[in-house]
């Protein structure tokens, strides 16, 4: 039996920040993983996306490359080379995530593993099966695209994001079943790519979670961009037929598509890893019940990631992990989740943090928001990236920055600087007495909040 200090079940972009944090603190760790370390995110999902989002956007810049005078001509898709290079990019990562554990002396394991008992694992694998110990077992096993009977999911036709990322061809036609997310930036990256898209969603908005002035924007570039939003409708079923996929609506109107897409959310890998036989508590989503430092209900177990299900983004993942590792080495760390940012990579992009309007409301909240749109901003005029706004509210007693909405031109690479304010509890004048270059997109976050008190120079 193989002993260590810590041992952690999976290796996603929580379970091995998780484990090189460990060992970074003097644990001896194990890590466990039956697939590719790096997870969804790196092999399935963040990275993938972000790498066809990359060629999408660049046969699209080419297109209207005459509008920065520059000619060029018959510039076409070769969809094989984007899925080449999609995996190169993805294989280096996953190197690298590789090396970074070696560095780290963390041993990876390769199988499926369960816990036995309190403090053991079993890694089942090809070669056999094994146990381990450890003094502390951090859960980190993610989650999954989650799949309705009714929708017939076949691996082929009817797909999940798993599949739509290793296409051989770009599909003629493609219904994409959900406006979240996953849904929008799929939907963005295959009509840019001349797929002719539909999204179909039971909610009255695409981007229902995000301020609803951000929504409306998608909404209408999802429609400049040739794609069919259907919202408040809702599919009964879904069957293959000669030619691709049948979808029907409770209208009684039937869609076709060469194929369909389900992206309804995501469910979380908590199944068949022995939480049950020592007692772990489990919610009914299947989501592990953990505390702030990340511990579940049994002493020496913490769970970090999707499968705890409090915001499933890679990020959080991450630092959940990072917060696990130290509560067991010692340093007391808590979980805090005001000042999360978010990041879609749509067209335009969309990145938020902190409370929106209609959150605000609902908390009974006095705000003063401030706008102020990319049109009026010189860097995204001479990008030709004009569409969307920053979005500030602030308390309107206390001045306290308590939200900030992005849609538009790099608005991922924007969300940083208004994390901080919203976990600082920056206030609007501190954070208009910071000075911004000219000409950046970044001035656009510095006006939104000028324009909070009617003080905007610009517009």
């Amino acid at each position: 039996m193989f002993e260590y200090d810590v041992a952690v079940l999976g290796g996603g972009p929580g379970g091995y920040v998780a484990a090189i944090r460990a060992a970074q603190l003097g644990q001896s760790v194990c890590l466990v993983e039956k697939d590719q370390v790096g997870g969804t995110c790196l092999n399935r999902g963040c990275i993938p996306t972000k790498s066809l989002i990359a060629g999408m956007e660049a046969f699209q810049m080419a297109k209207r490359l005459g509008e920065y005078g520059v000619e060029a001509k018959d510039v076409s898709v070769d969809f094989g080379k984007m899925i080449t290079r999609k995996n190169k990019i993805v294989a280096r990562l996953r190197a690298g995530v590789g090396f970074l554990l070696k560095r780290g002396k963390v041993k990876v394991m390769k199988g499926t593993g369960r816990l036995v008992a309190p403090g053991r694992i079993a890694v089942d694998s090809d070669d056999g099966s094994q146990e381990i110990k450890a003094g502390s077992i951090i859960i980190a096993t993610g989650s999954r695209p989650l799949v309705f009977p009714s929708f017939g999911y076949n691996g082929r036709s009817v797909i999940t994001s798993d599949e739509a990322l290793d296409f051989s061809e770009v599909p003629e036609s493609l219904l994409v079943v959900g406006g979240g997310v996953i849904g929008c930036e799929l939907a963005f990256i295959f009509a840019g790519l001349g797929s002719k898209v539909t999204v179909v969603d039971i909610m009255p908005t695409v981007l229902p979670m995000e301020d609803p002035d951000v929504s409306r924007v998608i909404q209408m570039s999802l429609k400049k961009h040739g794609v069919d939003v259907m919202c408040g409708v809702k599919i009964e079923n879904i069957t293959e037929g000669d030619k691709g996929v049948k979808a029907l609506l409770d209208s009684g109107r039937q869609l076709d598509a060469e194929k369909a897409l389900l992206s309804v959310g995501r469910r979380p890998n908590s199944e068949g890893i022995g939480l049950e036989e020592l007692g772990v508590e489990v919610n009914k989503r299947g989501e592990i019940t953990v505390n702030e430092e990340m511990a579940t209900n049994v002493p020496g177990i913490y769970a970090i990631g999707d499968v705890v299900g409090n915001i499933m983004l890679a990020h959080v993942a991450s630092h959940e992990g990072i917060v696990a590792a130290h509560n067991i080495a010692g340093d007391k760390k808590c979980m805090a989740y005001n000042a999360v940012p978010g990041a879609i990579f749509t067209r335009p992009e969309v990145a938020s943090v902190g409370l929106n309007e209609s959150q605000a409301k609902e908390q009974g909240l006095d705000v003063k928001v401030g706008k102020f749109p990319f049109m009026a901003s010189g860097k995204a005029l001479a990008m030709g990236e004009t569409d969307g706004f920053v979005k500030v509210m602030a308390d309107a007693g206390t001045d306290v920055i308590l939200g900030v909405h992005i849609v538009g031109p790099g608005a991922t690479d924007l969300i940083p600087e208004p994390t901080l304010a919203v976990r600082t509890q920056m206030t609007v004048h501190e954070f208009t007495d910071t000075i911004h270059a000219h000409p950046t997109l970044a001035e656009a976050l510095v006006e939104a909040a000028q324009a909070v008190h009617g003080m905007a120079i610009h517009i």
